[in-house]
């Protein structure tokens, strides 16, 4: 008799594994996708401007694993791409996820592409598809990586951007959840060293600001200039939404921390010059505005806080108070 030979899964890849998580996940997925791409119809636009956006979550996703919680992830992988979008003016349509493992677990991964898909719902877009794949040998069995992809629209006339941003603008800024995406390979350093501990609060999902921006939009709030805090924090974040000649200051103390970051920040192992340019130190979101319309906006959006003003200047940062 014949030897079998080498099958797909003697090489690590359990395509019945695959088939389980397509069949539980088949609901989760937008309706208009055929067996190889999905399908929206174009919302109808007068001169309508498409905006794409990609990211992943990084190294949060070994602390979740690390802390056995990785039912915030799929949020945080929507949230990512969907927040930097809306800071063009655009709402998303529609949100595509890659899950890349190393043996494939059906249910830890429909946990996360539920979270994936409520996390859309929440932005109002859909999700309209997505990939998983595992492969054995590039990644260990327990690891994964995590991407994700949205596309929005605008209409060209109520695009945000610094050409827009004037002297006297007002900035709001939005409170964040936590440490949102970034920043850590800084706390699992700090946590190897014992310089901080595991808390619940170091998974909190990233906070979704596409409904605050569409809630101000709603209300004819006049928004001129947006900004995500990611990777590079305030300082690195913040000026890419001005033009040259125009610089934000912000008010110290003006809005408050949130507890994940007072929390690995309190063993004073980090410096502060270091901790603004990793973390988003309490605010998620920065939106400019005309100061006639920054009391309306707070009015909106919850946790939200006059945080700073424009003025004519060099680039960068600066500070008062």
């Amino acid at each position: 008799m014949a030897d079998r030979g080498i099958s797909y899964d003697d090489a690590g890849v359990n395509l019945d594994a695959a088939r389980v998580l397509s069949e539980g996940i088949r609901d989760l997925v937008h309706g208009g996708t055929t067996g190889f791409a999905g399908t929206l119809p174009m919302p109808p636009m007068r001169d309508g401007v498409l905006v794409a956006c990609t990211d992943g979550v990084g190294t949060k996703v070994l602390l979740a694993r690390q802390m056995g919680d990785v039912s915030g992830l799929g949020q945080d992988l929507v949230a990512m791409s969907v927040n930097d979008l809306v800071c063009t003016g655009a709402r998303p349509l529609f949100f595509l996820d890659y899950l890349a493992v190393g043996k494939l677990d059906p249910d830890e991964a429909k946990v996360i592409i539920g979270a994936v898909r409520e996390a859309c719902l929440d932005s109002g877009c859909v999700l309209l598809g997505g990939e998983t794949a595992e492969m054995p040998g590039l990644y260990a069995e327990g690891h994964f990586d995590m991407a994700g992809f949205a596309v929005g629209v605008v209409e060209r006339a109520d695009m945000l951007g610094p050409e827009k941003v004037q002297a006297g603008d007002v900035i709001v800024g939005i409170e964040s959840s936590g440490i949102h995406s970034n920043g850590y390979s800084l706390v699992r350093a700090l946590m190897d060293s014992g310089a901080a501990v595991p808390d619940p609060s170091l998974l909190a999902p990233t906070r979704l600001y596409p409904a605050d921006v569409k809630a101000l939009q709603a209300s004819g709030v006049e928004l001129h200039a947006a900004a995500h805090i990611t990777g590079g924090g305030l300082p690195e974040n913040l000026p890419r939404a001005f033009p040259d000649g125009l610089r934000p200051v912000l008010k110290k103390g003006s809005w408050p921390q949130a507890p994940a970051i007072a929390h690995v920040l309190a063993g004073g192992a980090v410096d502060e010059s270091s901790a603004w340019d990793t973390f988003n130190m309490g605010l998620g979101m920065c939106l400019v505005m005309p100061a006639a319309a920054a009391d309306r906006a707070l009015a909106i959006v919850g946790g939200s806080h006059i945080v700073g003003r424009v003025e004519a200047g060099p680039a960068g940062l600066a500070w008062e108070g």
